[in-house]
């Protein structure tokens, strides 16, 4: 401060008020900025865009065009789906099915538009809905089923095998299949994912066969 004021003294006043390496320089809050936008777009799913513009200090706009296509949780009145389960473990996998088909009678799935095919096991459950989606008469196939692990490895080599046949057909036949097929410690929780305190997981899985 001391050196400041004795450069005042020594310097002209005008020296301070306007230097050509201090220019005058306009406040922040008198700045305005041209709009910034950019766009995009997917084949199949239209164009999304985004504009954004900045006028004064602290004022933000912001306009955006996003398409959102999601499935509509309303009725499914019309649309044929069908069911795979496994017989194995039918304690569980019937107490599922049961859940599902009063899930699509909410829904306004007809009975008759309904197609339920058991097979044996889990692990046959990816076969036959493959089988099912090339058909093309179905606007999704659900796969319910049970594995509760044992003291062996083979609750491991099940279980993997089902989830990838069960995505499997869905890439091979373009028609989605809902993985239903739940795997479990022991009988207890088993049970409580069919109806007790953690709910049904065959609601579940039909919400997103009909969404």
């Amino acid at each position: 401060m001391a050196s400041f004021a004795a450069a005042q003294h020594l310097l002209p006043a005008s020296t301070f008020r306007s230097s050509p390496l201090l220019p005058n320089r306009p406040s922040i809050s008198s700045l305005s900025y041209k709009p910034l936008s950019f766009s995009s777009s997917m084949a199949g799913f239209g164009q999304a865009g985004v504009a954004i513009e900045f006028k004064d200090r602290g004022s933000f706009v912001q306009t955006a065009t996003v398409r959102h296509l999601m499935g509509s949780l309303t009725r499914a009145e019309g649309l044929r789906f069908a069911v795979v389960v496994a017989r194995f473990n039918e304690v569980v996998t019937r107490l599922l099915l049961e859940g599902a088909l009063e899930t699509f009678k909410r829904y306004s799935v007809k009975e008759e538009d309904i197609d339920v095919v058991w097979v044996p096991g889990s692990f046959e459950v990816g076969v036959v809905a493959e089988r099912l989606g090339k058909s093309k008469k179905y606007q999704a196939i659900l796969c319910i089923g049970a594995v509760i692990r044992g003291d062996t490895s083979h609750y491991d080599v099940v279980a993997n095998s089902v989830a990838f046949g069960v995505l499997s057909t869905s890439l091979n036949s373009g028609v989605p299949c809902i993985f239903g097929v739940l795997t479990y410690e022991d009988m207890d929780q088993a049970l409580n994912r069919v109806g007790g305190k953690s709910g049904n997981k065959g609601v579940e899985a039909t919400l997103t066969a009909v969404s």
